[in-house]
């Protein structure tokens, strides 16, 4: 019952709302747009990649892509770099605001502790919460990801009182991996980094 209501108001609000209110005539390409962008939740996402797989071209993408964040159903998330060669900055990672809007697109409405992408899902509803909370506390945060071409990566990473901080999301209690933790640590001396679970969330998004 909970799925069928929240497909309703998906498809609503996609076709309703944001077709006609732009006047798009591919709706099917917007929304398969979507569901690309639903399978890669906190991974990088190649616009050129995006572009091939839908047939399009890139321009069409990027509107589309622009479109989606202006009325809030995906967000954008940059790469941080003080340009050190290790570091990759090129494509951005795309969250979407509400977890039930992304598992409506791809029809997946497992149990968390089933799903095979639940560290997709809690990174995305982490980033979500810490963005309200940012915004409720009136914190001026820029927030990006951090990885390196050997594979090296921070989840979330934030410039704020001109200080570092580093959030990795774990659903389980693994920590962050020694080598990660020794070079982000490096690179940025006087920083902060942090592994959040489900033990210390709540501090995180409060």
């Amino acid at each position: 019952m909970r799925e069928r209501l929240l497909g309703e108001i998906v498809g609503a609000y996609l076709y309703r709302d944001i077709l006609e209110l732009e006047g798009l005539r591919r709706s099917d390409k917007i929304v398969d747009l979507l569901r690309l962008l639903a399978f890669q939740i906190g991974q990088e996402v190649s616009v050129a990649e995006l572009a091939t797989s839908l047939g399009m071209g890139r321009p069409t993408v990027e509107k589309y892509l622009d479109l989606l964040e202006k009325v809030f159903v995906i967000f954008r998330v940059g790469g941080f770099s003080r340009n050190l060669r290790k570091e990759v900055t090129k494509n951005s990672r795309y969250y979407f605001y509400d977890n039930g809007v992304r598992n409506s697109l791809i029809q997946n409405f497992n149990n968390m502790n089933l799903c095979q992408d639940v560290g997709q899902l809690w990174g995305n509803f982490l980033i979500v919460e810490r963005r309200k909370a940012n915004l409720a506390a009136s914190r001026s945060v820029n927030s990006y990801f951090w990885r390196t071409y050997d594979q090296k990566e921070i989840d979330c990473f934030e410039e704020h009182g001109g200080k570092l901080f580093g959030y990795e999301f774990k659903w389980g209690e693994k920590p962050i991996s020694k080598k990660t933790s020794t070079e982000f640590l490096e690179a940025y001396p006087g920083s902060e980094l942090s592994t959040i679970n489900r033990d210390n969330f709540e501090i995180f998004i409060s």
